[in-house]
């Protein structure tokens, strides 16, 4: 196999007679790509030589162009040619092109909602079940990808359809290490610990916590992600499955218990910058910027993974500012949860190469390719982790790989004027003086009012 680095666009592009795989010279971080697997499948490849495979995805600019730095992989072991179209309106084209006969071969969803619906209504295709018994043995908390990419078929049976490629962390929070060593903290590792540094920051006269929730039409959605990360140190992951799908009631006490967790944060003047006052009426972007003024306004910032987009621009992740796990409480014993997102590849236009490109999704190259170039993480047991663009992402892939369970963002799977509505509200008068118990039972009516 022959492969060249085309430069000014740092994407691959497979060039016959200019290099071995061994030789490449790419920006992997300390280490190389796993070329065995890769070289073993290409051998044994299906000839897919004038066979097209349309892929139809979110990704645009640059992503788009990262992603098909990978799918070239693919063209050369098996002659393919995969095309793909991202679109920033694509969970609305694809409904409509698979309704109308034309879908693409694969479709690439931000996230499973719009999938399960899809397949109930017969428009995606099963994946080989033996691809579920790859994923449960090949991913980090491999059963949680595997229930997250099944769902029930138009006669009510579930089959596994998704595949998930690109996953993003929520379960952080982010510190000044400067800070911390200037004060004597230790980076804790139990939610037990996690609030007694909480409270010692408070005994001597700091804050601990920048929280703010506002994000224009959809402020409150920071606090849903709390609550989540909470229910799901709290009680096992059964549960939550339980809370998303409102099989349990949203004011059952242990959701009540989840946002007065929140509250022990949120809610107390000397917790949080600003007072609780300020948590409800402080943009989300501004909000981690309190960490690195001098004196330190705040010490520590709950956020997911593109949380350093909205650091002050002389901040460098992975010195001036730094993550650690949102942990899990020791006394619980409920492992490693871990709170995030992620796109997966469904089949709305069954191929042969279409199968074979999901399959070819399974090499660890498949993903280290995408990990070397952009902020793709994935749960993939297989994969050099040295090849991650930089330590920020490598930590938080660890933290991927070190999950005992995965449950995505449950505000995304509850129906919209739920998830992206009263709940969001419901925050908001929560962290303004609202009880949790007529917050939940305000969002239990917005969910019986569509049933």
């Amino acid at each position: 196999m022959k492969r060249a680095l085309y430069a000014g666009v740092a994407t691959l592009a497979l060039v016959a007679g200019t290099a071995q795989a061994e030789d490449l010279i790419f920006p992997v971080g300390e280490g190389d790509f796993t070329w065995d697997s890769y070289e073993a499948w290409a051998a044994n490849a299906p000839d897919l030589s004038g066979e097209s495979v349309t892929v139809f995805g979110p990704w645009l600019s640059p992503e788009d162009e990262i992603f098909r730095s990978a799918i070239a992989y693919f063209t050369e072991a098996t002659g393919a040619d995969v095309s793909y179209v991202g679109s920033d309106s694509m969970e609305q084209q694809i409904v409509i092109d698979a309704e109308a006969g034309s879908p693409p071969n694969i479709a690439v969803f931000p996230q499973p909602g719009l999938a399960a619906v899809m397949a109930s209504q017969g428009l995606l295709t099963p994946l080989d079940p033996g691809l579920a018994d790859w994923v449960r043995d090949n991913y980090a908390a491999g059963q949680s990808w595997v229930d997250l990419g099944t769902y029930a078929d138009e006669n009510g049976e579930d089959q596994f359809y998704g595949f998930f490629y690109n996953v993003n962390v929520k379960s952080l929070v982010w510190y000044s290490p400067e800070n911390f060593e200037d004060a004597g903290y230790d980076v804790p590792e139990s939610m037990e610990d996690l609030i007694a540094l909480s409270e010692q920051m408070i005994a001597d006269g700091e804050t601990p916590w920048c929280i703010g929730l506002g994000s224009g039409a959809a402020t409150g959605w920071p606090a849903t992600d709390w609550v989540e990360d909470i229910m799901l140190r709290t009680h096992p992951p059964e549960v939550y499955d339980q809370w998303v799908t409102n099989e349990m009631a949203f004011n059952d006490p242990r959701v009540i218990e989840a946002i007065d967790t929140f509250g022990m944060f949120a809610k107390n003047d000397d917790m949080v910058a600003g007072g609780a006052a300020a948590v409800g009426a402080t943009d989300f972007r501004d909000s981690p910027t309190g960490m690195f003024a001098s004196p330190p306004q705040c010490y520590m910032h709950r956020q997911a993974s593109f949380a350093t987009a909205f650091f002050p621009d002389d901040v460098v992740p992975g010195e001036d500012a730094d993550f650690f796990y949102f942990p899990s409480f020791a006394e619980k014993d409920l492992g490693n949860p871990v709170l995030g997102g992620g796109t997966l590849m469904a089949i709305t236009d069954p191929s042969e190469g279409a199968m074979a490109f999901v399959e070819f999704l399974t090499l660890p190259v498949a993903h280290e390719v995408m990990m070397a170039q952009t902020g793709f993480l994935t749960p993939h047991s297989g994969v050099n982790i040295d090849t991650y663009k930089d330590g920020i992402l490598r930590g938080q892939g660890e933290i991927l790989l070190n999950a005992t369970t995965f449950r995505f963002d449950g505000s995304d799977l509850m129906p919209g004027a739920v998830g992206a509505g009263s709940f969001w509200t419901g925050m908001v008068d929560y962290v303004g003086g609202a009880s949790a118990e007529e917050v939940t039972s305000a969002i239990q009516d917005s969910w019986d009012a569509i049933k």
